[in-house]
Formats: structure tokens, sequence, C-alpha cells
């Protein structure tokens, strides 16, 4: 049904047209879409996954919105507009200013916090700076000189982070009785890197073929700690067969070397590796407060500015409210506190300032956001949420509605992409896109009051929004075993210890900040009865338009093998390599094999464009000319998952993977599709299906968690289809979830609360889902009781 339901008046026939009108969408899969939304309302769009909601929601309205804005600015900016480019649409009008809160991930960088997301540190800096209790004699502090993320601020000693680093000659040489030529300095680098330090160390004079414990002390610290850095002439060992030149050697110690990765590698890997030699410990200057003596002895209420943020927002909010510190006093608390009602308000009083933002749940942050643009004051903009409800409890939806509607009431339109029913009831409009995901998506089913989706036969979301029937009933499995986690001391979990039933379904619940996260994270091989452990997490594949879901999966080297094979590349003597775009040869060299080129933009993020050269092909004109059936390398890297099945049907090693993506719903991506362009929900899906398609048969422990976030419902059958499928094959799973239809299909539930953050870290519950639902303990039980019994 291509036709959406509309108001017959058009814009021409309103002074002020009440209506944000699309016409001819055609980002990614829509179809040409015309759509009327109304302004001042909530309007969520629904659909399954990659139906093209997002597309019409973000790539269309928001992206002509932001487009707008670099028109109405400076000529440098409206440049970058041709590279950047423009949405695929006719025309949209009735459009106002728009602002996007999506589903992204911080920086993961620990100097990013609650309180600099909120801007609540600048109020609490300027609090001190003006209203603090100075030792006598001491002059008043700018606010600068309480933020550990200024040179004013920082301490000295760990540069504001609060501990230091070091590492021990134990650390790094953990077996004295090897030379350094066979390895005694574990922490060098491998391969040529760590033979040129030793080819170094040795044309220095040092003995490299000396058990490492025999060297005098005094070498073995200056081969271990010294910060010098010679350069000297190094003339390889000859080998049979090779020819080395002499060449000139740096020197770089052990210690120097850690510290560099470990605070400059950008591979994971690497800082990981690194750690292993490091010793964490509070700096012995701030005590871990991060900023200078001076800052420190300034209080509020009879606190530092460190205990003030390491407090929860809740108790924060208490601390202020009592406190008696005059006028200014009385109005720089007053601004605070109003800054922190609406985070307490959306469910999130249990976080602290000081709470870095890499430990955060991209919901979270969302809401923080949401949370800061409560008190901006906007009025007559377009907010575009997606899904706002990703990790929030039932028990704080309605705190969330009530949040949407004050962003509405004061003006404003709010456009939700969401899946959350709650939130789906709630709407003034919903529009429908579907009907099924990527191809056989991209039209507007309905769009119109949300009651009359009832009569849209081909929408997948009409079932679930108007059916509250009872689910079917599921037979509750034996444990074969259980798992024994904890004491587990971290966060708010103070001596917590769970036991975890083997061989079954598990689902963990309970408020945000409640603690299960933490909870589920002390989960290790090391456990008795853990075997193998996979842990399937929401985090990226990939962070460049380099990383995709053939690579990620292993499908891409099948399917380099293939062109290798062919007729075409065997004559022109094309190696395997000829077809990867990460390697020079085959790929475009003017976007290095990416297929697109960033576009910097002054003031605003980096963007990416398509590759002027290759027009997002990757390769360069002669590795195109090889085909395999007809078509190019580039050309399967555009096929969907569904597609490629059909078309490697009769390749087993290609057919196992694609079967497995199309398992977990993914049939819908492109085995090409950046990184860059995926969800979290969508990563762990494909993170899934790589594990699916080994096959393993020793039993495997699986944690997920909120392996549900951003899937319609529709999805989420599929998903937990797949899921219960691994406990039937023998395995145990265990999700960490707030979607009260994965709960009720579980064996066995382990409650926590009953809050959050202090409130949190217990155990309020533990049993099957019935058994759960009637013990009425924790803010889950009601909820759960529901689902099993029908709305």
């Amino acid at each position: 049904m291509q036709s959406p339901a509309r108001p017959d008046t058009e814009p021409s026939a309103r002074a002020h047209d009440p209506y944000v009108r699309v016409r001819g969408a055609r980002e990614h899969n829509l179809r040409g879409v015309d759509v009327d939304i109304p302004r001042d309302a909530l309007a969520v769009f629904t659909g399954v996954s990659g139906s093209g909601k997002s597309s019409l929601a973000f790539g269309t309205i928001y992206a002509e919105a932001q487009r707008r804005y670099f028109e109405s600015v400076a000529p440098y900016a409206r440049r970058l507009i041709h590279q950047v480019g423009a949405p695929k649409v006719a025309e949209i009008s009735g459009l106002p200013p728009a602002v996007s809160l999506e589903q992204r991930r911080s920086s993961p960088t620990s100097r990013s916090s609650v309180g600099t997301v909120t801007t609540l540190s600048n109020s609490l800096r300027m609090l001190f700076s003006r209203a603090g209790t100075y030792p006598p004699g001491a002059p008043r502090l700018d606010s600068d000189a309480f933020s550990p993320n200024t040179a004013a601020g920082a301490c000295p000693e760990c540069q504001g982070l609060g501990r230091i680093h070091r590492t021990t000659e134990e650390l790094l040489v953990p077996d004295p009785s090897l030379s350094i030529r066979d390895g005694a300095i574990a922490a060098w680098p491998g391969a040529w890197q760590g033979k040129n330090l030793r080819d170094v160390l040795d044309t220095l004079g040092y003995d490299v073929d000396r058990p490492w414990r025999e060297l005098d002390q005094k070498d073995r610290d200056w081969i271990l700690f010294t910060d010098e850095q010679p350069v000297v002439t190094v003339d390889p060992v000859r080998e049979a067969g090779r020819i080395q030149r002499p060449y000139q050697g740096t020197y770089m110690s052990a210690r120097h070397y850690v510290m560099k990765t470990f605070a400059q590698s950008k591979s994971a890997t690497l800082r990981t590796k690194a750690e292993r030699f490091l010793t964490s410990a509070e700096c012995p200057v701030c005590g871990g407060g991060r900023l200078r003596t001076e800052a420190m002895a300034v209080t509020f209420a009879g606190r530092t500015i460190t205990e003030l943020a390491a407090l929860p927002l809740n108790s924060l909010a208490e601390v202020l409210r009592s406190a008696d510190g005059g006028p200014t006093a009385d109005v720089l608390t007053a601004d605070l506190l109003g800054r922190i009602a609406p985070v307490a308000e959306l469910g999130l009083g249990y976080l602290s300032l000081d709470r870095t933002a890499p430990t955060l749940s991209a919901g979270e942050l969302q809401r923080l956001r949401l949370a800061t643009q409560l008190r901006s004051g906007l009025f007559g903009v377009v907010y575009v949420l997606d899904e706002p409800s990703a990790g929030l409890h039932p028990a704080d939806t309605e705190a969330l509605l009530t949040v949407l509607d004050r962003l509405k009431g004061a003006g404003n339109s709010v456009f939700v992409v969401e899946h959350h029913l709650d939130v789906v009831r709630h709407a003034d409009w919903l529009v429908d896109v579907g009907p099924r995901a990527g191809v056989h998506g991209g039209q507007v089913l309905h769009s119109g009051p949300p009651q009359a989706l009832a009569e849209v036969a081909d929408s997948q979301t009409r079932r679930f929004l108007f059916d509250r029937s009872a689910g079917p009933v599921r037979e509750v499995r034996e444990p074969s075993g259980w798992l024994t986690v904890g004491p587990v001391t971290r966060h708010n979990l103070r001596g917590l210890e769970a036991r975890l039933p083997l061989g079954v379904f598990t689902a963990v619940t309970g408020v945000s900040g409640s603690g299960k996260s933490t909870l589920v994270g002390a989960v290790t091989e090391e456990l008795p009865g853990v075997g193998r452990l996979v842990t399937v997490d929401q985090k990226p594949i990939g962070r460049t338009p380099r990383s995709n879901l053939a690579t990620y999966t292993g499908l891409f080297d099948v399917v380099r093998k293939l062109f290798t094979d062919t007729e075409e590349a065997r004559a022109r003597g094309y190696k395997a390599g000829r077809f990867s775009f990460n390697v020079a040869g085959g790929r475009c060299e003017t976007c290095q094999g990416e297929g697109f080129v960033s576009v910097e933009l002054l003031f605003l993020p980096s963007t990416y464009a398509p590759c002027p050269d290759c027009h997002g092909a990757r390769y360069n004109p002669e590795t195109l000319e090889v085909a395999h059936r007809g078509r190019t390398i580039a050309e399967v890297l555009d096929l969907t998952v569904e597609a490629a099945a059909e078309f490697f049907a009769d390749t087993p090693a290609a057919a196992r993977s694609l079967t497995a993506l199309l398992d977990v719903g993914l049939g819908y991506l492109r085995l090409g599709q950046p990184a860059t362009e995926l969800s979290g929900g969508e990563a762990q899906r494909i993170k899934l299906a790589s594990e699916l398609q080994r096959g393993r048969r020793e039993h495997t422990l699986y944690l997920l968690d909120e392996p549900t976030t951003g899937l319609h419902p529709a999805d989420v059958e599929v998903l937990l289809r797949q899921l219960h499928g691994l406990v039937d094959a023998g395995h145990s799973v265990v999700v960490v979830e707030h979607d009260m239809t994965v709960v009720a299909g579980a064996d066995w539930v382990v409650d926590l609360g009953p809050g959050g953050g202090d409130e949190g870290g217990r155990i309020v519950a533990a049993g099957t889902p019935r058994e759960v639902a009637a013990s009425g303990a924790g803010r889950t039980a009601p909820y759960l009781g529901k689902e099993l019994n029908g709305r």
C-alpha cells in the first residue's frame, strides 16, 4: 500500500502548513515515498529492521534539515555540501530546523563523562569557583581550575587521570632464565621490530645470549628503563640465500615501548597486550582526585568537588538542596538542581558525574543528551530520536513518555524511530514502513493515527500492537548443572554471589544501573562448568567503511578465491590479493579501497562522501574487468545476503556463512555494507551469525547483553528461535534483557535491584518466569506477570 493516509489540504492552501510533506524519497531502499507527518506531534516510525524507517527519518528528513542549515552558513560549508551529498528526495516542505539524537557511542576516552555530556560539570565548577569555601588567605580560583581536563586544573603528576601506570622488571621479564635473544623481555614486540631491538642491543655491546639473571643489574636497568634512544648502524647477521644491508636502528627501552603503545596505539589488541605489563595505582599526589592541591582544598557543603562528582545524581541533589551557602550559592544550586531533574526523571539518577562515557550504554548516552535538550528551551524544532527506549526497563518507560510529551508541549515536533510497543501506542501519529526488509521494504504502509494500523493487512507491526493475548506456554527446561558466580565486588555489587543454571536459557533483568551487566561480566572461562565462553556484544565490527559484513564473517576470503579461480584472473596472473580492497594492487588508490573519502567539516564531525574516481566501487577499472558468473567483485559486494545466498547456493563455504546470516534475520544487509552504517543490534547479530556458522559441538556458554535492542518484535521472534536452538543443541544462553517477551520465554530469571546505583546490586528474585512474577519482589515482577497472562 504505497499511498499513505494524509490530509487533502496541500501546502499552498495554508499560510502555515502544519505538516512536514515528503515527496519522492529514494534514500537507500525507499521507493519514491510520499508521506505527510504532522508537526507539533509525537510521530513514531515503525517497521522491521532494514525496512527503511531510519532512511526516512534520519537519512531523508533530518539529512535535508541539516543540508538546509549548511546552505544558511558560510560559503566554506556550502562548498562541502556538494561533497557530502544531499538526500535522494524530490521535495520536502514544511520542514523546521531539526535536532538529531542518534544511538551513537561517544568517543571512548576516560576524560568524557556524565558531567561533560550533560554540561553539569561546568555548573558544578562554577559553584565551587564562586561559592566554595576556601582556606584562609587562599585566592579565588577560576572555574577552569576545578577541571581535570585543563592545564590549570589537572594534577601535574597524573595529567588529570587520577591514576598512574608503572611497570617493574618482574612484569617485563617473567622468565629471567632466558636470554634476550630467546625472548626474555616478554614486553617487546614480535617479528621484525623485536629482532631489530635485539640487534641494536647487540651492536651497543650488550650480551644478548647470556641468561637475563646473569647480566649486571646496571645493564638490566638501562635495557628496561632508560629514556635514551641511541641510533646505531646495525649489521644484521647474514642468513643463507638472503642479502641484508646495514641500516640505522633506534633503541627503545621496554618501558618506553610499553608506555607508548598503551597511550598511543589505535590497536585494541596491542593496548591490551601492553596493559599486561603495567600496574595501575592511585596517583600519590592527588589521591585519585585528578586535580591540583589548591583546587582540592576548596569545599562546598563540607565536600570537595571530587567527592560531590562521585555521588549518584539523586544523592548530589539532596546535598545541594540542604546546602546553605548564601545568595550566590542559592542561584547556582538552583540551576544545578534544574539540570539534574530531567536526568533523574529519565531514570538515570543512579549515575555520578564522574562516570566515564565509555562505560555507558548507547541508550544511557542518548537519554543524557535528551535530558540536556529539555533545558535548552528550543522552540519550533523537529527532534529526531533513535530508539530512546533502548536499555530502558519497562518501569522507566512512563518517565520517558512524560519527557517526550514535554518536548512536544514546548512547541516542538518529536519524530521517533522506535520498536517499544508502549511508545508506539503513545504516539499521536504512526508511520509504518515495510512490509519487510531491504528490497522487500521501502514502502509507507500506513501514515496516520495508531489505531488505524489495524486495517493494514501487510503490516508486520499490526499483529504485535493489537494482539495482547498471552503467548504460547513453553515447557521450562531442567538445568544440566549450576554455575556459581562471585562473590563479585565491583561498581554497585558488594560481595554478590549468584547461581546460574547451565543447559537452559537464562534472563538477567532489573532496572537500568541495577548491576546486570556487571554480574554477567564476572562470568569467565575459568569458572567450573563454563567450558567455552562466547560473549556477543553490540560493539561495532569496525569503525571505518573498510570493515564490513563480508570481511568480518570470513565470507570475503571465499569470494576472493572464486574470482582468483576464474579463467580471466588466471590469464592475467591475478592472485587473491588483487581482489582485496585492503591492499594495493586491485583497489582504487584514490580512496585506498574504502569506496569513500573523509570530508572534514570545520566545527562539525567529519563525514564520508563517495570516492570521486571509483564512485564507491572500491576497485580500479582493471580489477573490475574480471567477472564471476557475470558479476564483478564490486557487484558481488553490492548483493544483499538474501540475493547472495541464491548466487552462491552451490558454493558450500559461502552458503554456510550466508545461511547463518539469514537465520538471524540479516538477509537485507549488503555484503559490502560498511560497518559505519550498521546499528549495534546488527553488529551483535553478525557476531552471532559468525559464531553459528562454526557449528561448535562442545558445551558453550553464550553471553548476550540486550540482544533485542534495535529489533522489531518480528525480528525478536527470529532471534529467539536461534538462541533457543542453541540451548536445544546442548549449550547455555544467558541474556541481559528488558524485553518482557524474551524474559517470559526464558527457563530461569535472575532479577537484580530493587533500584539502580546504590539502591541496586542485590538479587531480589530468582526462579522460573512464573515464580519471579508471582514473588511480587522487585520492579520486574508486575511487568513480567502482565506478559505471561496477556495484557
